[in-house]
């Protein structure tokens, strides 16, 4: 922060996730989603923090056929789940076996 030669730092997701704020974060680049989607915006707003004077942009780098691209999956489906635990009086009644199989492994 003090030294204007220094234009980039570098953490992993779960460092940015407990506790380290970066208000002086312009970009954010993810290049390994977490599992748990909430873990993971807890990271990026880290850099939303106050004293942030700045636009933040975040971007995630994902390569297709990759593992990451099957945990972006799994974050779409679990908000989803989420959605409609919360949303829905008929969740129970909508759920189908492969649904609830997969939500108990």
């Amino acid at each position: 922060k003090n030294n204007e030669q220094v234009k980039l730092f570098l953490i992993s997701l779960i460092s940015g996730g407990v506790g380290l704020n970066l208000p002086e974060a312009e970009y954010v680049f993810l290049l390994d989603p977490w599992w748990n989607p909430a873990a993971e915006s807890q990271a990026i707003n880290r850099a939303h923090r106050i004293g942030q004077d700045k636009s933040v942009f975040v971007y995630r780098f994902i390569s297709s056929g990759s593992v990451e691209e099957k945990i972006l999956r799994l974050q779409e489906r679990k908000r989803k789940l989420a959605q409609s635990v919360i949303s829905d009086d008929t969740f129970l009644q909508s759920i189908t076996a492969g649904e609830l199989k997969e939500m108990l492994e």
